[in-house]
C-alpha cells in the first residue's frame, strides 16, 4: 500500500503492517491507511483473516499529539478521525487480530481493543495514559477497556494513566494470548485456529459481562472520585474519565462514546490539558541547547564517584547504581560510610518490599556502590560529583583534592544548590571540566537536575552531563551560573513573600494552604521545615540574594533559629512535630513570634485573603524568573517551566510558573507586580522584561519563539 502501512499475504491471512517510525505514532493519515487496508481485505474473498502488528521496535505507541493541537488551533474539524476506523476494524466480518510488541498505549490500545482478538509478546505494555496530558481516552477507551478488564480495572488505568504487562493484560482480559516465540507467527497461529470452529469475530462492545453491578459500581466510581480528588488536587481529567467510565456502566455503546466525545473535548479545549501538553513537549525541548550540537564528542561515564555520604551523596549514589554505573562513595570516616550505606540498604530493601526491585536487584545495586575513605580509586572514574556541606571554603578545598586525584579528563561536578560554580572551579588546573550537577532531595525520587553551566566550562562537558542526565533518567536543564541559579533563586522570594504575609497578620497554615490548595505539592513554610531553616540561613550567610540595601528582610525565621526551632529535624520550626511523626502541627507560640516582630518592626497586621497569599508568592516567582530570562540565566521560559514542576512541586496542570502567566495575562501579572511595588517597596520593582512583553501584548511563550531566545 503505502510506506507507512503495508497489507501483504500469509496464505489466506492478510498482515497489516504499520511502519510510522520511531513509535508508530497514530496520526490521522496512519489511521485513514490502516483503514485502507481493512477494506481492502474484507473486500478480497481469499483472506480470511486480518493481523494487525507494528514494525520496528513497538505497536502504536499512542496518539500524534500534534492531531489533537490541530483541533485546538482550529486547524481541523473536532472529529480526530479515528472513529471510522474503530468502526471498520470491529465491524469487520473477518476475525481481526492485534499483535502487540513494545507499547500499546492510548490510541494504540483504543485500535487494539477495537479489534476482535488481542495477542503480545511477554514484554508488551498496555495502558490508557491521556489523563496525564490532561485527557480522557478519545476513541472507546472508556467504553471498551471496562467491558474486557471491568469497571474496576478500567477506572485504575485511566486515572491512573500507568502501563501495565502483558502478563496482568491477559490476566484481566485485555490480551487474549501472551506469544512466546515470534509474535507475527504466533499471530497467524492463533488466526488459523479461530478459522477452524468457523465462530463468527467476537466485538467488544457487545461485550457486557464484566460491567458488573449497579450498586457495587456506586462503591467504586464513589471511591475513585474521592481517591483522585486526594490523589490529583485540582485536576479535571481523572474525575472526567471515571464519568466516561460510569457512562459505560450505565448507557448502551453508543450513547457512552457520545458521552465520552463530550468529556474528550471539553478536557481538550481546557487551560489544564494545554499546560501538561507544553508540560510534555517541555521536557523534550529542554534537552535542545543552542551550540551543543551532535558532532560534540559525548564522554561515556563508565563509573563515577560520589564524595559527602549524606542524605544527598548516598541519594546521588544510588541514581548511578540504577543505571548501572558502578560508583565510588567516599567519606572521612568509616563510621559515616556505614551509616550511609545502612541507609542505602534500607532503601532499597523498602523498594523490594513494596514490589518495586526484586531481592537480586537489591543485591546488584549494592554491589555497584563501594564505598571508600580515600581518593585512592579516583584515578578510575570518569566523574566525580561533590556532594559535601553546602560552604564554600569546604568546597574548593575538596575540588582541589580532586583535581590532583583525577585523570585529566574527568568531568568535576558539584551538587551545590546555590554557590558560585565559578568560584568552585578557580581552584583547579582546568576549570572547563567543571560543571554543576544540582540534584534535587531526595534523589531518589526527583527527576530534575539543574546543569549549571561555569564561564569556563566545556561544550564537550554540557553535552556529556545533558547525556548523562538522560541516562540516569533524569530530566537535565542547562542554567547558568548566579546566586542560586535558576530554581533556588527564584524560590527565595517565592518564600521571602510566605513570611511577609505571616509577618502582615496571615496564619502559617493558612499561608500553606493556600498554596496547597493551589496545587503546590507542599506549602513554603511547610516545605522549609523540611529542609531546615538553618540550611536557608547558611545559604544567605554566603550571598545575600534578598534585594538591595535597606530594603525589607524577614524577620521570623531567624528568631525561630535563636530559639532552637529549625524544623522537622528538632520537633519545631514554623510548625511543631510530634516524635517520629512528620504532620505539622500549628504552633500559637509562632503567631507569638509574628506578632512581636510585627509590632517592633511598626508592620500593620491584617486579614489576608487567599487570592493576594496566591498572587503574592506566585507572582514573585514570576516576576523573578522574568530577570533570570533576561539575564540569560535560563535559556527559555519553558526551561524554567520543567525546573520548577519536576523540582518544587509546581502543579504540572498549570503548566510551571511562567506558563500560568501566559494564562493569567501577563498584563495583570505586571499591573499587579507594580500595586505590590506601590505598596511594598522595592523589592517589588517589575522585571523589565515583563514590563516590555506586558505591554507590547505578547507572552512568554512567544519570548520562547524569538530567534534570540536560545
Amino acid at each position: 500500500m503505502s510506506e507507512l502501512v503495508s497489507l501483504s499475504r500469509d496464505a489466506e491471512i492478510g498482515v497489516i503492517t504499520i511502519n510510522n517510525p520511531p513509535v508508530n505514532a497514530l496520526s490521522l493519515r496512519v489511521a485513514e491507511e490502516i483503514l485502507s487496508c481493512v477494506k481492502f481485505g474484507r473486500s478480497d474473498d481469499s483472506v480470511k483473516a486480518l493481523v494487525l502488528i507494528g514494525a520496528g521496535r513497538t505497536f502504536i505507541a499512542g496518539a500524534d499529539i500534534k492531531e489533537f493541537e490541530a483541533i485546538t488551533s482550529g486547524q481541523r474539524a473536532r472529529d480526530v478521525g479515528f472513529t471510522p476506523l474503530l468502526a471498520a476494524l470491529e465491524d469487520c466480518p473477518k476475525p481481526v487480530i492485534c499483535a502487540i510488541h513494545g507499547t500499546a498505549l492510548g490510541g494504540g490500545l483504543e485500535v487494539a481493543m477495537a479489534c476482535h482478538y488481542r495477542v503480545a509478546v511477554a514484554s508488551a505494555q498496555m495502558g490508557q495514559p491521556e489523563v496525564k496530558l490532561g485527557l480522557i481516552p478519545g476513541a472507546g477507551g472508556t467504553q471498551r477497556l471496562p467491558r474486557l478488564a471491568g469497571i474496576a480495572k478500567a477506572v485504575e488505568m485511566c486515572t491512573g494513566g500507568n502501563p501495565i504487562k502483558a502478563a496482568e493484560a491477559l490476566a484481566n482480559g485485555i490480551i487474549d494470548r501472551v506469544i512466546a516465540g515470534d509474535l507475527l507467527e504466533g499471530a497467524l497461529e492463533y488466526a488459523r485456529e479461530l478459522l477452524i470452529p468457523g465462530v463468527p469475530p467476537r466485538r467488544t462492545r457487545d461485550m457486557s459481562e464484566k460491567l458488573g453491578d449497579p450498586e457495587a459500581n456506586v462503591l467504586i466510581f464513589e471511591s475513585a472520585r474521592e481517591r483522585v480528588r486526594q490523589r490529583e488536587r485540582g485536576r479535571m481529567a481523572p474525575l472526567k474519565t471515571v464519568d466516561a467510565i460510569e457512562a459505560a456502566a450505565k448507557m448502551s455503546f453508543d450513547d457512552g462514546l457520545r458521552k465520552e466525545a463530550d468529556l474528550f473535548m471539553e478536557c481538550l479545549f481546557s487551560d489544564q490539558s494545554k499546560a501538561l501538553i507544553h508540560v510534555f513537549f517541555g521536557e523534550r525541548e529542554v534537552s535542545k541547547v543552542p551550540g551543543i550540537t551532535k558532532d560534540i564528542p559525548v564522554k561515556e561515564v563508565r563509573k563515577a564517584a560520589v564524595v559527602g555520604a549524606g542524605t544527598m551523596g548516598s541519594g546521588i549514589a544510588m541514581n548511578y547504581a540504577n543505571a548501572g554505573i558502578p560508583v565510588l562513595l567516599k567519606e572521612v570516616s568509616q563510621e559515616a560510610l556505614d551509616r550511609a550505606m545502612a541507609n542505602v540498604r534500607k532503601d532499597y530493601e523498602s523498594s523490594a518490599r513494596k514490589g518495586r526491585l526484586t531481592p537480586e536487584a537489591v543485591s546488584e545495586r549494592l554491589k555497584l556502590i563501594q564505598p571508600v575513605l580515600s581518593y585512592d580509586r579516583f584515578p578510575e572514574v570518569d566523574i566525580v560529583v561533590e556532594a559535601v556541606f553546602e560552604e564554600m571554603e569546604l568546597k574548593q578545598e575538596v575540588f582541589a583534592e580532586l583535581d590532583e586525584a583525577c585523570k585529566a579528563d574527568a568531568i568535576l561536578a558539584t551538587n551545590t544548590s546555590s554557590l558560585d560554580i565559578d568560584r568552585i572551579a578557580s581552584v583547579t588546573a582546568h576549570p572547563r571540566r567543571v560543571i554543576g550537577h544540582h540534584f534535587f532531595a531526595p534523589p531518589s525520587v526527583m527527576r530534575l537536575v539543574e546543569i549549571v553551566r561555569g564561564k569556563a566550562t566545556s561544550r564537550e562537558v554540557i553535552a556529556s552531563s545533558m547525556a548523562l542526565a538522560r541516562k540516569l533518567n533524569k530530566v537535565g536543564v542547562l542554567v547558568g551560573n548566579c546566586f542560586g541559579f535558576a530554581g533556588n533563586r527564584m524560590y527565595l522570594p517565592y518564600q521571602r513573600e510566605a513570611q511577609f504575609l505571616v509577618e502582615e497578620g496571615a496564619q502559617v497554615q493558612d499561608v500553606d494552604a493556600a498554596l496547597f490548595n493551589f496545587g503546590m505539592a507542599m506549602g513554603p513554610l511547610a516545605t522549609a521545615d523540611l529542609t531546615g531553616l538553618d540550611v536557608a540561613g547558611r545559604i544567605q550567610q554566603e550571598q545575600s540574594p534578598l534585594g538591595p540595601r535597606g530594603a525589607r528582610r524577614p524577620l521570623i525565621a531567624s528568631k525561630l533559629c535563636e530559639g532552637g526551632r529549625l524544623g522537622q529535624k528538632t520537633g519545631s520550626g514554623w510548625y511543631r512535630y510530634q516524635a517520629r511523626d512528620r504532620k505539622p502541627i500549628p504552633d500559637p507560640a509562632v503567631t507569638e513570634i509574628a506578632e512581636g516582630q510585627a509590632r517592633a518592626a511598626g508592620i500593620a497586621r491584617r486579614l489576608i485573603p487567599n487570592e493576594e497569599i496566591v498572587e503574592r508568592t506566585i507572582y514573585a516567582l514570576i516576576n523573578e524568573g522574568a530577570k533570570i530570562l533576561e539575564e540569560r540565566i535560563a535559556l527559555r521560559a519553558v526551561d524554567i517551566d520543567i525546573i520548577y514542576i519536576y523540582g518544587y512541586g509546581f502543579p504540572a496542570h498549570r503548566g510551571g510558573p511562567m506558563w500560568f502567566a501566559d494564562t493569567v495575562g501577563l498584563d495583570r501579572v505586571y499591573r499587579r507586580v507594580c500595586e505590590f511595588e506601590q505598596q511594598h517597596g522595592v523589592l517589588w520593582a517589575p522585571a523589565p522584561l515583563l514590563k516590555r512583553l506586558a505591554e507590547s501584548g505578547r507572552s512568554f511563550a512567544d519570548f520562547d519563539r524569538e530567534p534570540s531566545a536560545a
